[in-house]
């Protein structure tokens, strides 16, 4: 039986063979990133084959509303924004970026719909790795923010 870790390990080198490839594909393909938050949704819940419907429901937000959402008829607020992330399974954070109510990091949003679009991966492995992948990012953002800093009390002498 295979161990949790040894899953993982497993998985993660396939996100990341998965990742390396749709960035290359995204990059030539820049024709088809979505224009606004409403285009990234629905190609979001197309990705994860959930139905318009579907996504109202578990989302809690009426179905007419959504529709004029993903067409650019209505600008969600963060608090709806969230509620649709929920239901999509994604990050709130993905959503903000999308509508430019949060600084955007890079390849995040590729990297999700490459995880979602991938056939090989089921719905369960899918979200353990979305959610993995969401750890990894938040946690090289904040190295990002405060590097670690240089001790040299810490260092061996020779």
């Amino acid at each position: 039986m295979q161990r949790p870790t040894e899953f993982v390990r497993e998985q993660v080198s396939a996100v990341r063979e998965t990742v390396t490839t749709a960035a290359a594909s995204a990059a030539a393909e820049a024709s088809t990133v979505p224009a606004h938050v409403g285009d990234f949704i629905r190609s979001q819940r197309n990705a994860a084959q959930v139905s318009l419907r579907e996504l109202a429901r578990s989302a809690g937000v009426s179905n007419p509303y959504l529709s004029q959402v993903e067409r650019g008829l209505r600008k969600p607020s963060a608090e709806i924004l969230g509620q649709i992330a929920r239901g999509l399974k994604i990050s709130a954070e993905t959503l903000y970026e999308q509508a430019g109510i949060l600084d955007r990091r890079s390849g995040t949003a590729g990297t999700v719909a490459a995880i979602r679009a991938d056939e090989a991966i089921s719905e369960r492995h899918k979200a353990v790795l979305l959610e993995l992948y969401e750890t990894y990012a938040r946690e090289h953002a904040r190295e990002q923010v405060a590097p670690p800093t240089h001790d040299p009390s810490q260092e061996e002498t020779a």
